[in-house]
């Protein structure tokens, strides 16, 4: 875990500040590499309904440049000397997230969970716990 970067995606929600404040005193106290990361989720729908005025690919262009900017402004706000790699990635979260990890070697995924409980947490993906499950390196899931 030591030789690795600490890899932080975030969706810029207020429990990712959260795990984002982690990712940093573990980057700190292991002196090592820092990495935020946020993934751009294709958009979903059928183009034969025609009800979008820009194409799927311009609206995910669109999604990237508004994470760009949120990426920015996270940052400036960051009370750190560290040196932060920032990337945007295009596609499905948890596959992204896990790629990311292996491309980096990274010593350590810290991940924010939204606790969702009951019905919510059956309809809507868990990213953190797929994430947590199926990682080949430490992950800390931070609530």
């Amino acid at each position: 875990m030591r030789a690795g970067p600490i890899l932080c995606p975030t969706d810029f929600s207020e429990t990712a500040s959260h795990a984002l404040a982690y990712a940093i005193e573990m980057a700190n106290l292991y002196q090592v590499g820092f990495r935020l990361l946020h993934v751009v989720e294709p958009p979903v729908g059928d183009e034969n309904f025609q009800i979008l005025a820009i194409t799927p690919d311009e609206l995910a262009k669109s999604m990237e440049e508004s994470a760009a900017e949120k990426m920015k402004s996270l940052l400036a706000k960051l009370d750190s000397n560290l040196v932060v790699d920032t990337m945007i990635r295009r596609g499905e979260a948890v596959a992204e997230i896990l790629a990311e990890a292996e491309e980096s070697h990274a010593g350590m995924i810290v991940i924010a969970s939204h606790g969702r409980t009951g019905i919510s947490h059956f309809l809507h993906t868990n990213v953190a716990e797929s994430v947590a499950n199926r990682a080949k390196c430490p992950v800390l899931v931070v609530k």
